[in-house]
């Protein structure tokens, strides 16, 4: 929870600071943003390719733990076409990007940023965090109403880093594996269903 504040904190100040016209102009370069996202993609590949624990969990799974992250996309994808029937300012096809983050918010909000534009970008920026907080906060009534394996839908691609130790404190340990792996086939699905949602 208090790492979700604090991101959401930065953000907020950096959209006052925009607003106001504080920064250097240097900063406010497309340039900047692009190099920033080639830093992050980085940064997930050292993360989960030096996580010789999480690779050694699909080893000793069942192939029935494939359908959690399957089963996980499919939900945010309904999910987030239904809501945008209500909605008249955002498509099917933005909101279904949108929910594509999985609750990584950082890697989603760039790539929608750069491929339809910064409006967009900060919708998935503010979702995928309101996803993660939700997820942090609710996880007893989410166990207790929708089962062990309700945290770990909810949490997406968080429930191998920020949401984890939640899910396992209310799903158990043995949940903990499960929420590794989905966690990491979300990841690394996020920059590829965004791009390919946003371009079809």
């Amino acid at each position: 929870m208090k790492g979700s504040l604090i991101i959401l904190s930065f953000f907020v100040a950096g959209l006052l600071g925009g607003l106001s016209n504080i920064f250097p102009d240097w900063l406010l370069n497309d340039d900047l943003t692009t190099y920033a996202l080639y830093f992050l993609m980085i940064v997930v590949g050292i993360s989960i390719g030096s996580d010789a624990n999480a690779f050694s969990v699909l080893r000793k799974m069942n192939i029935r733990v494939l359908l959690v992250p399957l089963v996980v996309i499919i939900g945010s994808l309904a999910g987030a076409a239904l809501v945008a029937i209500f909605l008249s300012d955002i498509t099917i096809q933005q909101a279904m990007a949108v929910g594509a983050g999985f609750g990584y918010y950082s890697l989603s909000s760039i790539f929608i940023s750069k491929l339809s534009g910064d409006e967009l970008g900060v919708v998935a920026l503010l979702s995928n965090i309101f996803r993660e907080i939700f997820t942090l906060l609710l996880m007893p009534l989410l166990v207790r109403y929708f089962g062990k394996l309700a945290g770990i839908a909810s949490g997406g691609a968080t429930s191998m880093d920020t949401t984890l130790p939640v899910i396992v404190k209310f799903s158990g340990k043995e949940y903990g594996v499960i929420a590794i792996f989905s966690g990491i086939i979300l990841t690394i699905l996020v920059p590829v269903l965004v791009t390919f949602i946003l371009e079809i």
